[in-house]
């Protein structure tokens, strides 16, 4: 046989390869999923478990197939993302997370994945603002008037966080850059024991997760202020922003969404878009979300790219101009 005759007979072989590839694809999406999905998400009680199985609890009956949880906790998020990141693109791993995902690689070197390169978004399905609380002894009940004292005393105010990279921390830090104020960060093994030292006024202010916040405020131990999510949420009724209250452009919120590792096959990544967003959609389960301080989402992938690019964008501004590192 001629050479030429060997490369036909090879390019026809890879043309009839794809070919096959193509037919067999859209066949493998319909009979998705064909066994239990895997779930990686971090460890039991918080806001991450709680998504993953909130949603799991529902949507085994629109799949046809459970979602198995799988705690992976550690390092703030990054042990779970980089199982997700590096799972066969098949479906059957998922990931559950907040922004976490995102802010690892802007505070720590030689991170081995890339969120956007590595991640296929599915939905956007939950987000939780903080709320802005001060001690009552503080004599302030607005932002305007919190900006106002913090520039008067640099320095003599202090705000309690969780660790670097918390929602808690970068919601204050981004406050303290748009206000060009001065204001002492006390940090915490986690945001409950911040809270607790505001409630005993061992510290002044606090941009605390809504929903831990929220039985301080209505027995008056703290004093809510406003929130830090761009338009008025239902888990503080009456409350303002703190864009519309003084701030303008000022957002800090915790997005929580559901990932396949990169090149899943878009059909799978419908199919289980659609299945979340309808889920997310049911009313308990919105009022599942909502009694844990949480606001059900559910978004189009797209959506989804589109609201982690603006946090990244936000966030790497942040870190740069306040020089955050772990």
């Amino acid at each position: 046989m001629r050479p030429d005759h060997v490369g036909y007979r090879r390019s026809g072989m890879t043309i009839v390869t794809i070919a096959v590839s193509l037919i067999a694809l859209p066949c493998f999406a319909q009979t998705y999923p064909a066994k239990p999905i895997r779930i990686v998400t971090a460890e039991p009680g918080g806001g991450n478990d709680f998504t993953a199985r909130t949603i799991g609890q529902a949507i085994g009956g629109r799949l046809g197939q459970p979602w198995v949880v799988d705690n992976r906790g550690g390092a703030g998020g990054l042990i779970a993302a980089e199982i997700v990141a590096r799972a066969p693109a098949d479906g059957y791993t998922l990931l559950v997370y907040a922004g976490n995902i995102w802010t690892i690689p802007l505070l720590q070197p030689n991170v081995r994945y890339d969120p956007l390169r590595d991640f296929a978004p599915i939905s956007w399905a939950a987000r939780s603002p903080n709320t802005l609380v001060v001690h009552p002894s503080l004599l302030v009940k607005s932002v305007q008037e919190l900006i106002a004292l913090a520039r008067a005393k640099p320095g003599a105010l202090s705000y309690g966080s969780g660790g670097t990279g918390a929602s808690t921390h970068f919601a204050a830090e981004l406050f303290k850059s748009m206000t060009r104020t001065d204001i002492l960060r006390v940090t915490y093994r986690g945001n409950g024991p911040a809270l607790t030292d505001l409630v005993a006024g061992n510290i002044q202010v606090m941009f605390s997760p809504t929903g831990a916040a929220t039985p301080h405020v209505k027995s008056g131990r703290v004093r809510a202020i406003a929130v830090t999510s761009i338009e008025p949420t239902p888990l503080a009724p009456g409350l303002p922003t703190i864009a519309s209250a003084g701030l303008p452009g000022y957002e800090s919120i915790q997005i929580y969404g559901v990932y396949a590792p990169a090149k899943t096959a878009e059909a799978i990544v419908r199919r289980l878009n659609e299945a979340v967003v309808a889920v997310v959609g049911v009313s308990e389960v919105r009022e599942r979300f909502l009694n844990s301080g949480m606001e059900p989402v559910g978004s189009t992938p797209a959506e989804l790219a589109s609201a982690m690019k603006t946090d990244m964008a936000r966030l790497a501004r942040l870190v740069k101009e306040a020089g955050i590192r772990e």
